[in-house]
C-alpha cells in the first residue's frame, strides 16, 4: 500500500493441555507454551508494531505465590523487548533445578498453563504503557481476577460508560479498553457473588466455596451479559485467575479469529497461517470462530464452543483480504489474485486494449499478488487476441505474420524498490518531503521515454500523500509517457470505525476530491446542508440514524470522483501525465464473497454505531475538531 495505514491488532492465546512436565519429557523444554506463543506473535507481526504484550496465568498456585505474570513494552522493537525480558528471568535461575518441574513452575514467573500475547498499532498517538495490552484486573479472588486483550474497536463507548457509572462504578477513563474490561469484571463479580451466597446459604467456609466457585464459574452467563449491547467489531481473549478462559467474536464476523485444537492445546489467533506455522498444522485443521460465538476453556482444559450473541448478517472486513491479513494464507492468496484478474478488465479499457507500448509493475510489496492476477488477465486477453488474429489470416498465413502476432506479450517489470531506510537527519524541514522519495530506487531502461505507459498496481489509495510526495516524482523520473496507478480497492469515501485506521473525513483523498468537485460544480453550499442534516441524524436514537454523508458523494458518478483524484495526486512537476483507476465494487464482492464487509467504500454500515460515527466524523470536519468520531 503506498499510503500506510494501521490496523488493530494482533491476538494470540494458548492454553495447554498438559502438564508443563509432559511438555519438558516430549519436547525438551518447560517453554514450550511460550516458544509457541512468541512464533504466533511473530507470524502476526504486520498487525502490530507499536506495541506489544503477553500474560500468563499458573493453575493450582500455593497461596502466597504469584500466579499471573505480565510483560508488555510500547518501543519500537516491542515484541523482541518483551520476550529477551522473559528469557532474562529464566537465565537467572538456578540451572541445576530448573528440570524440576514442581521447583521451576513455582519460581519462574511466566511457566503458566494459560498464555496470551497481543500486538497492537497506536492510534491518534495514544501509545502509552497504560494502553498496550493485555489489560490486568486484579483481585485477591482468583475468579475474579481478569486479563483481557484483543482486536476490537467500540462504537458505543460513551454509552457503555454511562452504564458503567449507573452500576455504581467510577471508570478512570473512557475508552473502549476501560469500559470492556470494566463490563466484563462486573459481570464476572456479580456471577461470583451469586454462587458465593448460594454455597454460603449450603454452610459450606470460605476456602470450600471458593472451589466451588472457580469449579462452577458459569463464563457463559458472564459473556452474554457483558457483551450483549456492544457495538463494533471485536476478536477478544479473556484469562480468569482461576484458569478459566474464553475467546470471542463479534456476530457479524468483523474482525477474523481462527482456532486450531489436538490433544496438548488448544490455541487461537488473529490468522489463520500464523497457527499453522506455529503447530505444523494442515490447512483443514485450522477452522474460524464462528461470528457470535466463544470457546469458553475449563479448568481441566475441556473446550465448548458456545452462541452467546445471535448471529448477524455476515459483514467479515474485506480490508483484511485486500491488504491487512497475511498473503500466505490460501485463501487470501486466492482473491487477491483474482482481484488483480478483475482490475485487468479495468485497466485494459484504460488503456484501449493496446498493451505493446506498457509496463506492467506494481508498488511494494504486499500488492504483488494483485499484480500476478493483473498479469494473468491480461494475458488472457491477449492470448484470446492472438486466436483471432490468427484466425483472420485464413488457412496459410506466413511464418512472418505468424511470428508477428505471436511476438505479441506483456512486458512486467520490478519497477520500484524499497531501499534502506534513510534518516533525514541533516535536510531543513522543506527539503524533507523529497527526501521520502530516496528510500526507494526505481529500475533504470526498462521503460521507453516519451512512448510507454507505466501501469503500477497498488493495493489501495487512502490519502494519497506517498503517491503525490514521492512514488509518482520517482516513477516520473523514467520517463514515461503516462502513469497509470491501479488500486485494487474500490475508492475509500467513508471512516472505518472497527479496527482500521481511517477515521476523520479530512483525510481521505476521495474526500479532499469531493471538496474541489462542489467548489468547481459551485456546490459549496451542500457542505452546509449535509452539516445540519448530520446534525439532525445525530439527534435521532443511533437504529433510526441513515448515512447523511452519502449526500455529498451521490452528487458526482465515480468516474468524476477518480479524474479528480488523479488531478490531486499529481505534482506540479510532472511530465507524465498521470490517470488512476479503481477496483469496482461489485467486483471486490465476486473476488471476496465471504468477505462482504465494504463500509468504507459503499457507506453500508454493519452497525448503527458506523452510521453515527459518520455522521459525527463529518460533523467534526465542519467544526475543525481534529479527534476520532469514536
Amino acid at each position: 500500500m503506498s499510503d500506510p495505514i494501521k490496523h488493530e491488532c494482533g491476538v494470540a492465546f494458548i492454553r495447554l493441555k498438559k502438564p508443563l512436565e509432559f511438555y519438558k519429557d516430549k519436547y525438551g523444554s518447560h517453554l514450550y507454551g511460550l516458544k509457541k506463543l512468541q512464533l504466533l506473535m511473530a507470524k502476526q507481526l504486520n498487525r502490530g508494531q507499536d506495541g506489544a504484550g503477553i500474560a500468563t496465568i499458573k493453575l493450582n498456585p500455593e497461596y502466597g505465590k504469584r500466579y499471573v505474570a505480565r510483560k508488555r513494552s510500547n518501543t519500537k522493537t516491542a515484541l523482541i523487548d518483551v520476550f529477551e525480558e522473559v528469557m532474562k528471568a529464566y537465565d537467572q535461575l538456578d540451572k541445576n533445578k530448573v528440570d524440576d518441574t514442581t521447583w521451576f513452575k513455582k519460581n519462574y514467573p511466566y511457566a503458566g498453563e494459560l498464555l496470551l500475547g497481543h500486538l497492537r498499532y497506536a492510534t491518534h498517538g495514544r501509545n502509552s504503557i497504560e494502553n498496550i495490552h493485555p489489560f490486568f484486573r486484579q483481585n485477591n479472588w482468583m475468579s475474579r481476577s481478569l486479563v483481557l486483550a484483543g482486536n476490537y474497536n467500540l462504537t458505543n463507548v460513551d454509552e457503555l460508560f454511562d452504564l458503567l457509572i449507573n452500576l455504581g462504578q467510577q471508570p478512570k477513563e473512557m475508552s473502549d479498553n476501560v469500559t470492556v474490561l470494566e463490563k466484563i469484571g462486573h459481570f464476572l463479580d456479580e456471577e461470583n457473588q451469586e454462587l458465593f451466597h448460594e454455597y454460603r446459604d449450603q454452610n459450606l467456609d470460605n476456602r470450600e466455596i471458593a472451589a466451588l466457585i472457580k469449579a462452577n464459574l458459569n463464563l457463559e452467563s458472564v459473556l452474554k451479559k457483558a457483551f450483549r449491547n456492544l457495538d463494533g467489531g471485536f476478536n477478544m481473549a479473556g484469562l480468569v485467575g482461576d484458569g478459566n478462559a474464553f475467546v470471542i467474536r463479534d456476530p457479524r464476523g468483523i474482525r477474523p479469529s481462527f482456532f486450531y485444537e489436538d490433544d496438548e492445546v488448544f490455541a487461537v489467533a488473529s490468522e489463520r497461517p500464523a497457527l499453522m506455522t506455529a503447530f505444523n498444522a494442515p490447512l483443514e485443521t485450522v477452522k474460524e470462530l464462528e461470528p457470535g460465538y466463544a470457546h469458553i476453556i475449563d479448568r481441566q482444559a475441556q473446550v465448548k464452543q458456545v452462541e452467546i450473541l445471535p448471529k448477524e448478517e455476515n459483514r467479515r472486513c474485506s480490508f483484511e483480504r485486500i491488504y491487512f491479513s497475511r498473503g500466505s494464507d490460501a485463501d487470501v492468496y486466492k482473491e487477491r489474485q483474482e482481484l488483480g484478474r478483475r482490475l485487468s478488465r479495468v485497466i485494459l479499457d484504460k488503456l484501449d486494449y493496446d498493451v505493446r507500448p506498457v509496463v506492467f509493475s506494481y508498488i511494494p510489496n504486499t500488492a504483488a499478488t494483485s499484480f500476478y492476477g493483473v498479469v494473468d488477465g491480461v494475458y488472457k486477453y491477449i492470448d484470446r487476441y492472438k486466436r483471432e488474429a490468427i484466425l483472420k489470416l485464413g488457412e496459410r498465413p506466413s511464418a512472418e505474420e505468424l511470428d508477428k502476432i505471436l511476438s505479441i506479450k506483456i512486458r512486467r517489470e520490478k519497477i520500484l524498490v524499497k531501499d534502506a531506510k534513510m534518516r533525514t537527519f541533516i535536510t531543513q524541514d522543506k527539503d524533507r518531503d523529497s527526501m521520502v522519495g530516496d528510500g526507494y530506487d526505481v529500475t533504470y531502461g526498462v521503460v521507453d521515454e516519451k512512448r510507454d505507459t507505466l501501469v503500477v498496481v497498488d493495493d489501495s489509495i487512502v490519502r494519497g500523500t506517498t503517491l503525490k510526495k514521492s512514488i509518482l516524482r520517482i516513477l516520473d523520473r523514467l520517463g514515461p509517457r503516462k502513469i497509470v496507478v491501479a488500486s485494487s480497492a474500490p475508492i475509500i469515501k467513508y471512516p472505518d470505525c472497527y479496527g482500521i485506521d481511517m477515521s476523520r473525513m479530512n483525510e481521505f483523498i476521495a474526500f479532499k476530491a469531493i471538496l474541489k468537485l462542489l467548489e468547481r460544480t459551485n456546490q459549496t453550499h451542500k457542505l452546509q446542508e449535509v452539516y445540519e442534516e448530520c446534525k439532525r441524524q445525530l439527534l435521532l436514537p443511533k437504529e433510526e440514524m441513515r448515512n447523511a454523508v452519502k449526500d455529498l458523494y451521490d452528487l458526482f458518478s465515480d468516474e468524476e470522483i477518480t479524474e479528480e483524484i488523479a488531478r490531486l495526486v499529481t505534482p506540479g512537476d510532472m511530465k507524465a501525465q498521470v490517470e488512476i483507476v479503481y477496483q469496482k465494487v461489485e467486483d471486490l464482492l465476486k473476488a471476496c464473497p465471504d468477505h462482504p464487509g465494504d463500509w468504507y467504500f459503499t457507506g453500508n454500515y454493519p452497525t448503527p454505531g458506523g452510521t453515527k460515527v459518520v455522521n459525527k466524523s463529518f460533523v467534526y470536519y465542519m467544526e475543525g475538531i481534529n479527534e476520532r468520531a469514536y
